[in-house]
């Protein structure tokens, strides 16, 4: 991706790019990252991902360039390149797909290697433990210790004397060669990564890793080189080659698993990417032939055979098919074709064949728009990560100051006992790397955005898309939720069910009738459309319509053959200085029949009223029911007549109804629900409703499938269904629980492992970890949060068969 418009929410004139960033491996990378690019002046706002390996970055492009941003993450330490030229979301995200894999891979290889490794140093290690009853410095009851005591050393004696008749100094030496390939090969990048961020005066996982093996390796380097030194002080020279390979194997497999882990929670992304054909069949001078889909253009004409993908957004031009949109909407059933309807790339053709004319390919599909849309999501933070952000800050050079200090308790606790200076070092030095090892700053950095990621990925598997994880917490916190009524508690198809005029009009019924539809063909409300539609379906010639004005929330005014027309409701009727009064009877009729009337005068004079019924959608009534049973206060605001929509609530079940509002009563009334300390969603089709929507806390937009990013909604819903607004909720609060599990487990395994290597249950329980057993420890803690996300991939909605109304 290259520098874009911003965003909405960007200051005036910014702009924004997405930076991929290398070598970040924890919390603490993360946010060095962040706060380096935040002090760049220019730079509004930083956002960088742990997971998805970038930083997405609004800046003022009149003070600072791309590049100097760049510049600034390397300089921090870490890798950082230009985006390459401009690619459609799809491209990147496959391109993220493939350097996933080959990191996946490349660690894979690295822990089993190491496994391997050390293997063969704790075979060969077995000897040398002949010389000391266990390893120096380790305790008694240490479980590993025990084990390879009581059960490893004597199956050596028995079944593979011939080991001990190697000398020591052979195997000293072999493991010292061994443990060095080990660490220049596999743990390279722990040492390079920690030396970058020494050089910066900054600290992260892989200065704990570096640390703690780099000290065992030295400490074992001297006792493989001068061992008669700690023999004179009575220690014997024992070596950790074995356990440093082993930290680094457990480690790397952690990693792996980890990054295998992160790869899974990118499986609906994944998913979408494949969605896109290859090739697509393209007529061009009468020729069809194969093409890659990259070279069809909008214009083009497309055909497609009976079970394939859709290749590209288009129009039908001919012939008919039902196509399984579930991709998009969620809902499995096929929905029919026919042409000059608009059908979407990525969608399955059922037994039917069609020749579609291109209208979007590449980066404006919808399909490429979706990706993108979940790439902006899945690499935004949620507020709940403030607070992992603020302990990973010190998290570190806390555990090193730990570190230290557990050293010096062991060697004034040991050295007060009795033991000598050397024997106290060596066990302070152990307890010290078993602090150093455990410690896991990864698993608060992967807290938040693993379930982020999982959570956007199953609801857009659902037909939900959330913008982001600030949008996916504040869902769950929702206390009220606003309908509109047209389009969202109606299914937005409005037909016309009685048309009534006046008896001392002049005007025949086809006459009133064509002069409505006339002037309403000039308007985009869903109402004025039905008059139209109706007159179209009674045959009539509609004329041109001169001096035509909307009034938002009221009507429409204009000429037509000469004839002054005005149509709308009541208000509008009295700004003209009409009165409807003579149509009362009548209105009172069609509106409690949840029925809308629109008042027609022509030249001045009251003429008669046309009705028109938007019926309720079928599942309307039992996702409200959803909604009241989570606990919520249901609203329905609408501009239109309080008999119409109290009719329209009663059938909905909905028990407060708001009406004959314009769109800023709109934004007042959400104002006023706030005020009242509610936290507010405003669900609506994203057009008249942009101002209410953008005042709620969330604003939830409902679509028709390919209305895929409404800039004032924080959430999409793909279909026109209000179960997705009960859906979306459900995830969000699933979610925001898994997130709070994920930083509970985070924070509590280093509240406990911390201490507990410490030493802590050693004067109690003579209970002490080893080093080993630290790495693999840590290794599961990691592992252990991305595993517990990725229950959500298995979250499905609950049925409001099986809920009560609260």
């Amino acid at each position: 991706m290259t520098t874009a418009a911003p965003p909405a929410a960007a200051p005036s004139g910014a702009a924004h790019v997405t930076i991929p960033v290398g070598g970040m491996t924890c919390a603490a990378c993360q946010s060095r990252v962040q706060r380096a690019l935040g002090k760049v002046g220019g730079v509004h706002d930083a956002t960088v991902n742990l997971m998805l390996n970038n930083a997405t970055v609004v800046f003022d492009p009149t003070v600072v360039s791309p590049q100097a941003l760049v510049t600034r993450i390397r300089e921090s330490g870490y890798e950082a390149e230009i985006p390459k030229g401009e690619t459609s979301a799809l491209d990147a995200q496959d391109e993220n797909e493939q350097r996933q894999e080959a990191e996946f891979r490349a660690l894979r290889l690295r822990a089993i290697v190491a496994f391997i490794a050390g293997a063969v140093a704790m075979f060969f290690s077995m000897p040398l433990m002949m010389y000391t009853s266990h390893v120096a410095g380790a305790p008694g009851n240490d479980p590993l210790m025990l084990w390879q005591e009581r059960v490893f050393t004597p199956w050596f004696v028995k079944y593979v004397p011939w080991t001990y008749a190697i000398h020591p100094n052979w195997l000293t030496y072999g493991g010292l060669v061994l443990t060095a390939a080990v660490m220049a090969w596999a743990g390279r990048h722990f040492y390079t990564r920690a030396w970058a961020a020494a050089k910066h005066g900054a600290t992260d996982m892989n200065t704990l890793i570096a640390v703690g093996t780099g000290v065992a390796f030295i400490y074992s380097v001297a006792a493989t080189v001068a061992p008669g030194f700690f023999a004179s002080r009575g220690v014997a020279p024992d070596v950790y080659y074995e356990a440093v390979i082993l930290i680094t194997a457990f480690i790397l497999m952690g990693n792996a698993l980890e990054a295998r882990a992160k790869r899974s929670t990118a499986a609906a992304l994944r998913a979408l990417v494949r969605l896109r054909p290859k090739t697509a069949r393209v007529v061009r001078g009468g020729v069809e032939s194969d093409i890659a889909i990259d070279d069809v253009l909008p214009g083009d004409d497309v055909i497609v055979r009976p079970g394939e993908r859709v290749p590209v957004d288009g129009v039908l031009v001919s012939g008919a098919s039902d196509v399984d949109e579930s991709m998009l909407t969620g809902e499995s059933m096929p929905v029919l074709k026919n042409a000059g309807d608009r059908v979407v790339g990525g969608t399955v053709n059922g037994r039917g064949a069609f020749q579609l004319r291109a209208t979007a390919v590449g980066a404006d599909s919808v399909l490429a728009r979706i990706v993108q849309l979940m790439r902006d999501a899945q690499g935004s933070r949620a507020p709940i990560q403030a607070l992992a952000d603020r302990v990973s800050a010190v998290f570190v050079p806390s555990v090193m100051v730990l570190a230290v200090v557990t050293f010096g308790v062991w060697f004034w606790a040991l050295t007060h006992a009795g033991a000598s200076s050397s024997e106290a070092a060596v066990r302070g030095i152990v307890s010290a790397l078993a602090v150093l090892i455990i410690a896991c700053p990864c698993a608060m950095g992967l807290a938040v955005p693993t379930a982020v990621m999982v959570a956007t990925g199953r609801g857009a598997a659902l037909g939900i898309l959330v913008k982001g994880g600030e949008a996916l917490q504040r869902a769950g916190d929702i206390s009220t939720v606003v309908l509109d009524k047209t389009g969202t508690v109606t299914e937005g198809k409005p037909g016309v069910t009685d048309v009534v005029r006046l008896p001392n009009s002049a005007l025949s019924d086809d006459e009133f009738l064509r002069l409505v539809a006339s002037l309403e063909r000039a308007s985009e409300h869903p109402l004025g459309d039905a008059i139209v539609r109706h007159a179209d379906s009674r045959g009539l010639s509609l004329a041109g319509v001169e001096s035509f004005a909307a009034v938002p929330g009221r009507g429409a005014t204009g000429v037509v053959d000469g004839r002054a027309i005005v149509a709308g409701n009541a208000a509008l009727l009295a700004d003209w200085g009409l009165d409807a009064a003579p149509l009362a009877a009548h209105a009172s009729r069609v509106t409690g029949e949840a029925k809308t009337p629109v008042y027609v005068a022509v030249d001045g004079a009251l003429a008669g009223l046309v009705a028109i019924a938007d019926p309720l959608r079928d599942t309307s009534r039992a996702a409200i029911a959803r909604l009241r049973a989570l606990g919520l206060d249901v609203v329905m605001l609408t501009g239109d007549h309080q008999r119409t929509a109290e009719a329209i609530a009663r059938q909905a079940d909905i028990p407060r109804v708001v009406a004959e509002v314009l769109p800023d009563g709109k934004v007042a009334e959400v104002k006023r629900l706030q005020a009242e300390g509610r936290v507010v969603a405003m669900v609506g089709d994203g057009i008249n409703d942009a101002p209410a929507l953008a005042q709620a806390d969330v604003g939830v937009a409902i679509g028709t499938g390919t209305d895929v990013a409404v800039e004032a909604a924080d959430i999409a819903l793909m279909r026109g269904d209000l179960h997705g607004v009960a859906d979306a909720i459900e995830l969000s609060r699933r979610a925001m629980r898994l997130m709070r599990q994920n930083l509970f487990w985070a924070f509590i395994y280093n509240v406990i492992g911390i201490p507990v290597a410490a030493g802590v249950l050693y004067p109690s329980f003579a209970v002490q970890l080893s080093p080993i057993l630290a790495s693999a420890a840590m290794a599961f803690s990691s592992v252990s949060v991305v595993a517990n996300s990725l229950r959500l991939r298995a979250w499905r909605p609950r049925r409001a068969s099986s809920l009560q109304p609260a």
